[in-house]
């Protein structure tokens, strides 16, 4: 497992008298000359920093780098150069990629410990937040089931520097320091999970992960068998799984952070949990299917959120659930034409049974509102659609709620995440109506990201709520300068810092 804590620390000390392995600093495309934050270390270095830009032999593109070893006039083993492109586009999302791609270029030489320079171009609480997040992210390695006797090289340790801006630690500071700690490690968490394979992680092996992981936090679980689920008619949640000889579990995750009687707000959080999608009866091509075994990559960020929630102590009611399973062809598998009959009691005609994360996430919802959810949040990979609308780049977000999304929206930014949101118009509608059943589940090649999001949407009522579609976003087929291949477990921060502002404002 990668989730090993990581110490991290904040310094205030002259740049040039730290004594570390290395000191990462980020130059900027087109600058000439150090930045005000920077004068006095190139001071230190005799003017190092100004040769390398002003004769562009260091060109601050974002990711370029340029390691200096025992750079003399500073306490420093090596000075890290990296890029951070045009300052005027850097921002959040810029630091936390780039804090990985220092994290991932330094282990690759071995050095376990070093020390990143914040910008002042972004506001110190929210830079530790991320730059935290981005090393946690650069210590993740999907390759645990290698034979081969490899060394394992990991960043074990991080201090964040301020050349500029604040001069001492301030609660704000403290409380951004555990901030990223929690997410960071809890992200890695979610990546196990969505990493191992699914003949290892079944349905009910994410059930007993989950209940290690609710006793080592204390949070509460619950575990909704095969039986217990017939008897509370959850109809959708079971019709997926017939064709599996893996049976099906619905995880419940309690955390009562503002006190059981406190009448206060309770956020649900639902995540698709299929631990291997192989499109059942509507079979899907084997190009690629060996992915499928991430299509419950939403149910264990969700997990991973109540893991950091609950490390946190967030004064916030929150629950989650996870309706876990496998989506196989078999003698018993649904199929297409089928009708089932959904806990809220609409019928649901399925017309593909590859559609299936939209049905197991209908009861999931449904039971989170009759568990009293005051406001709804659910996770999934669930369209194709939403990766031929916005790439790898953005998750696709809908929300019935304006006041709502604009609380989450604050939240992602503030996590540096990228994210866009999608309609939910009524005329969608019109594309899911059934003619054998309520509604069918699935709504045709156009706007395949919408319609799936107005199935669920029939299952939420008025209460508020935002859909995040992650398909396009939760896994990536290459690495990347700041990160591995594999699973992101992105959303992780949004929701995090989501949990934590309606805590502050409840």
């Amino acid at each position: 497992m990668t989730t090993y804590p990581m110490q991290t620390q904040i310094t205030f000390a002259p740049l040039a008298t730290l004594e570390t392995e290395a000191l990462v600093i980020v130059l900027f495309d087109g600058e000439t000359q150090p930045s005000a934050s920077l004068v006095a270390l190139d001071g230190a270095l005799g003017g190092t920093l100004a040769t390398l830009t002003t004769t562009k032999e260091f060109s601050g593109k974002l990711f370029d780098t340029q390691l200096l070893f025992h750079p003399a006039g500073i306490a420093a083993r090596r000075l890290l150069l990296i890029g951070g492109g045009k300052l005027e586009k850097f921002g959040l999302p810029e630091l936390r990629r780039l804090a990985g791609a220092a994290a991932r270029h330094l282990k690759g030489r071995n050095v376990r410990s070093f020390t990143l320079v914040l910008p002042p171009a972004v506001a110190a609480e929210a830079a530790v937040r991320v730059a935290l997040v981005g090393v946690y992210g650069a210590n993740f390695e999907p390759g645990r089931y290698k034979s081969e006797a490899k060394e394992e090289r990991r960043i074990e340790a991080v201090t964040l520097a301020f050349a500029a801006g604040p001069a001492s630690l301030t609660p704000g500071l403290e409380a951004a320091l555990a901030f990223g700690n929690a997410a960071g490690a809890a992200q890695n968490f979610a990546r196990d999970l969505i990493n191992e394979p699914s003949n290892i992680l079944t349905p009910t092996c994410l059930a007993e992960r989950a209940q290690a992981m609710a006793r080592e936090t204390g949070l509460e679980c619950e575990l909704i068998d095969e039986a217990r689920a017939r008897e509370l008619k959850m109809g959708a949640f079971l019709s997926v799984g017939r064709g599996s000889s893996e049976p099906p579990v619905m995880i419940v995750l309690r955390y009562w952070g503002a006190g059981r009687a406190s009448g206060a707000p309770l956020l649900g959080l639902v995540g698709k949990g299929i631990t291997f999608d192989t499109g059942g009866i509507s079979i899907k091509p084997s190009d690629g299917m060996e992915k499928m075994k991430y299509d419950m990559a939403g149910g264990a960020t969700m997990l991973a959120t109540m893991k950091a929630i609950a490390e946190l102590k967030l004064r916030l009611n929150v629950l989650a659930i996870v309706p876990a399973s496998e989506n196989m062809p078999g003698g018993r598998a649904q199929k297409p034409g089928d009708v089932q009959i959904a806990m809220s009691g609409k019928s649901i005609e399925v017309l593909n049974t590859d559609a299936e994360g939209r049905l197991v996430l209908a009861d999931g919802l449904h039971y989170a509102r009759l568990l009293g959810a005051t406001h709804l949040i659910d996770a999934a990979t669930l369209t194709g659609a939403v990766a031929v609308a916005l790439g790898s780049v953005n998750v696709g977000v809908f929300a019935n709620n304006d006041a709502f999304y604009e609380q989450f929206a604050r939240a992602q930014q503030a996590a540096g995440e990228k994210m866009w949101r999608l309609p939910l118009d009524d005329e969608y509608l019109e594309q899911i109506r059934g003619s054998v059943g309520d509604i069918v589940n699935t709504g045709g090649r156009y706007g395949g990201a919408i319609t799936a999001a107005m199935f669920l949407h029939e299952f939420v009522g008025d209460t508020p709520w935002i859909h995040l579609d992650i398909a396009g976003t939760g896994w990536l087929d290459d690495g990347k300068p700041w990160t591995a291949k594999g699973p992101t477990a992105v959303a992780l921060p949004t929701l995090l810092g989501l949990v934590a502002d309606m805590a502050n404002h409840q």
